[in-house]
């Protein structure tokens, strides 16, 4: 019998009459269990189906099957990796930078190990589903033109030298970002700035598809998108609701500055292509959803509703430009605007979150040690630079190897053709 699943009376008595007592951390919490086990199942749900039909979509018919295979993939992968050193690497340890390999292939993670008030597995797990699809994200960058090897082999490489020890910056015990008192509540820094930047390298290195910009490439069926975004939407309360860690009243407010900023931001990007092209676009209020989730993803647990209705306009207003404006004027290929929408909204969130956090503005306050907005600020541009620097450098590195090593793009011909029958011997769809 676990001992830490019951307490005596005289603990009950102790807790409910001297509030400073803390509630146990090592004492497991059923409620917060069966929260965090239905988040880890949605946040897993936001990746497939729901990123893998949101990209799907958006690329032409030849290459829609290829998608969902890389990131069906990419969550096989990432689980293996995960398991065997990648937690270990960004929740092992104490260090400054990471975790250390004290956790390796899952030692010391058992039935009866907490995390807090949760069982150590059922964080792992959930940790997990964020490193999955952190890379799955970086996909839509260069979506149509590369080899299926050299994505396995860059994403396996990309989690283990960036994600794992970026990821143990800011949350990890002993990480150099947290200890400054960086706020990222669910994944600005971690996930979409890391994957954002990292995606527009890629993009860069590999070069544009064949015949873009002059060549229309045109998404082949937005209904899939569309259905995507929306079971992404859904997803992504498990995402930023979960990263709580409990079912309490944080957990509570995440979820509605969730949903109020990913609706302004959706309402922010339509509005602006109604203005800027004439129309509105089911393409653009699903992109300004994702846009108002991402955004939101720092910000989640320390900022209130008023708060989250200007994160999310911004986010909208602002991913818009970038994507249908600030990729044609420097002209690089990203294809699915990985860096246009989650670079771009993971900067404003993490901007933003140094703003809206002040209690005056309804937020939660600032980071441990931090007094001002400007303080917190500067936290928070300490954080982005740092992550665009390590995660652009060291993607392009990676990159580079596997270049010379195996090449990362199919040829012109294969190009063409199309990755759904050259890479998988296999046609998305049967007409």
């Amino acid at each position: 019998m676990n001992k830490n699943k019951f307490i005596g009376p005289l603990q009950v008595l102790l807790l409910l009459l001297v509030p400073s007592i803390s509630r146990a951390e090592d004492v497991l919490s059923s409620g917060d269990t069966a929260w965090m086990l239905t988040a880890t199942v949605l946040v897993l749900f936001m990746t497939i189906p729901g990123l893998s039909l949101f990209y799907a979509g958006m690329v032409r018919t030849k290459n829609a099957l290829s998608v969902m295979v890389q990131c069906f993939a990419i969550t096989a992968l990432m689980t293996v990796l995960w398991t065997l050193y990648g937690y270990s690497i960004a929740f092992g340890g104490e260090g400054a930078y990471w975790g250390g390999l004290d956790k390796v292939f899952l030692k010391g993670v058992g039935v009866d190990s907490l995390s807090g008030t949760i069982p150590e597995s059922v964080f792992m797990v959930f940790q997990m589903t964020f490193a999955i699809i952190t890379p799955a994200l970086i996909v839509g960058a260069f979506a149509e033109r590369m080899k299926f090897s050299a994505l396995l082999w860059f994403m396996a490489l990309w989690l283990t030298f960036v994600y794992g020890p970026v990821c143990h910056w800011v949350w990890g015990d002993g990480g150099w970002l947290g200890n400054k008192g960086i706020l990222d509540f669910a994944g600005g820094t971690v996930v979409h700035i890391n994957a954002g930047i990292a995606g527009l390298v890629a993009c860069l290195v590999l070069g544009k598809r064949k015949g873009y910009p002059k060549i229309p490439m045109p998404p082949h069926s937005i209904m899939l998108t569309v259905v995507g975004a929306a079971m992404l939407w859904v997803g992504w309360f498990g995402f930023n609701a979960g990263s709580e860690l409990a079912a309490d009243g944080v957990a509570g407010m995440a979820m509605a500055v969730t949903q109020i900023a990913t609706a302004t931001a959706a309402l922010g990007w339509m509005f602006a292509e109604w203005v800027a092209h004439g129309k509105p676009s089911a393409l653009g209020i699903a992109s300004g959803a994702v846009a108002g989730l991402v955004a939101i993803t720092p910000a989640s647990g320390a900022v209130g509703p008023m708060g989250a209705l200007c994160i999310g306009a911004v986010a909208g207003v602002l991913c818009f430009i970038s994507a249908a404006h600030l990729k044609r004027a420097l002209g690089y290929d990203d294809s699915l605007d990985v860096f246009g929408v989650h670079g771009v909204g993971g900067i404003v969130g993490a901007l933003l979150v140094g703003v809206f956090a002040d209690p005056d503005l309804g937020g939660a306050g600032f980071g441990d040690g931090i007094s001002g907005i400007g303080g917190q600020i500067a936290v928070q541009s300490i954080g982005i630079v740092a992550t665009l620097a390590y995660s652009g450098v060291l993607t392009y590195i990676i990159l580079k190897v596997l270049d010379l090593v195996l090449g990362l793009r199919v040829s012109e011909d294969e190009e063409m053709e199309g990755l759904d029958l050259v890479l998988h011997d296999e046609a998305g769809y049967n007409l």
